[in-house]
């Protein structure tokens, strides 16, 4: 009798765990949400005019040439700011 309580307790602490491990993969992954956070902030024109920030500080760029309202720094062509594999 001794042996069936002890049989019956590792099972029920076995399926205890088992529970309790697998309630942490069904939480949701969330570097998606990362990943859609950063390319719905590279639509902003800081990222999509003609002359952008090399800081991409925010509700900069340009259609011409000039400096960062915010930093102070020259914008650059976008196109050249994004060649090479520039990304980030």
């Amino acid at each position: 009798m001794k042996t069936v309580k002890t049989i019956l307790g590792v099972l029920v602490i076995g399926m205890m765990l088992i529970t309790v491990s697998c309630k942490d993969a069904k939480k949701e992954d969330t570097t998606t949400k990362t990943e859609k956070t950063v390319k719905a902030e590279k639509l902003g024109k800081e990222y999509t005019s003609a002359y952008v920030c090399p800081m991409h500080c925010k509700e900069s760029g340009s259609d011409k040439e000039g400096n960062c309202p915010t930093c102070n720094m020259t914008y650059v062509k976008n196109e050249d700011h994004n060649a090479n594999g520039h990304k980030h």
